[in-house]
């Protein structure tokens, strides 16, 4: 069958999108009945601990970071069922040194541990929330159908594309980490396109009329879900956000389109490994609330400097610029 347009879909003026495919999320076979290697471990058991503050915290947005095991604060927070945002970047597992992180679990305990922190996240989000997970290869799989099981509807597969990835001869290259976006209720959710808009390949490289002819949004797009383009760069030594000590730090574009996408402003944004502080930094120039959790001490404090003090580096430069691989024709 051939292409064709279509005006009656939920993309007007794009390619139509196979009705089976939306069905298919809704209708699927049970996927409770899909079993893990993860599932072989007993799930975590939080402890006695009934009440949990923050380490550090502050107001005008209400911003605040823990410090300790994300399932064991997740559950005790007040904020359950009320965070409208979670964007998570855990350990992967490869042996990275971390402070006082175990980074080389068996593979069914790392499963089960993903899982665990998972489910804490699913049961603080509220019900028009969105969750991003950004995950490499090897755990990809793992997560969508966890979260499918668990009643999520995924809305993209997204890669966020980096240039400079650790070369190797024995395999390709690798230079992408997934970014998985799920809801819970897809027919209602936060979603806000027009914050987040790049200017359209037709209109930089191909100088097409088309595109502004449109009536609003001439001359942009809302982006592809493949990420890439200036600062979206893997945060090496000698950029300007790089903070030291750090590992695996994500660039403050990556989590601007997210958070200016999926919340407005004073809605709540947690990430359950907080690392450098890159979400909460950025969720707090937006005017969103904020909360993170870090397990480490040295980490958390270097956090909160960034986040109360430093703020954002690339502010509004997620949006507006064109991503184009060629010159202009």
């Amino acid at each position: 069958m051939s292409e064709r347009k279509t005006t009656t879909a939920s993309r007007p003026g794009g390619y139509t999108t196979p009705v089976g495919i939306d069905r298919s999320q809704q209708q699927a076979a049970d996927w409770s009945t899909v079993k893990l290697l993860g599932d072989t471990v007993r799930p975590h058991s939080t402890s006695e601990i009934r009440h949990v503050h923050p380490n550090y915290s502050k107001h005008k947005p209400d911003t605040r970071l823990y410090i300790g095991d994300c399932r064991e604060i997740l559950p005790r927070l007040p904020d359950q069922g009320e965070v409208d945002l979670v964007f998570a970047d855990p350990p992967f597992n490869w042996e990275v040194p971390y402070d006082g992180w175990e980074d080389n679990m068996p593979r069914n305990e790392f499963e089960r541990f993903t899982f665990d922190w998972l489910d804490a996240c699913i049961n603080i989000l509220s019900p028009t929330g969105a969750i991003w997970v950004s995950i490499p290869d090897d755990t990809a799989a793992e997560v969508v159908v966890h979260l499918k099981r668990r009643g999520l509807t995924m809305i993209n597969w997204c890669v966020w594309h980096f240039r400079f990835g650790q070369c190797r001869d024995a395999s390709f290259i690798m230079s992408k980490v997934h970014a998985l976006y799920f809801v819970k209720d897809p027919t209602n959710r936060i979603w806000n396109p027009d914050d987040i808009l790049e200017q359209s390949d037709r209109a930089t490289i191909y100088n097409d009329k088309r595109t502004h002819e449109k009536e609003k949004n001439k001359g942009m797009r809302v982006p592809m879900d493949v990420w890439y383009g200036k600062y979206w760069g893997r945060i090496q030594g000698n950029n300007k956000e790089r903070r030291q000590g750090h590992h695996n730090q994500n660039p403050e574009v990556y989590l601007e389109r997210i958070i200016l996408a999926c919340t407005n402003e004073g809605d709540i944004v947690l990430d359950p490994f907080a690392g450098s502080g890159t979400t909460s930094t950025v969720a707090h120039e937006h005017n969103r609330c904020s909360i993170s959790v870090e397990h480490s001490e040295i980490n958390a404090e270097s956090a909160w400097e960034r986040i109360s003090k430093i703020g954002m580096i690339r502010k509004n430069c997620s949006f507006g610029q064109s991503s184009a691989i060629f010159n202009k024709r």
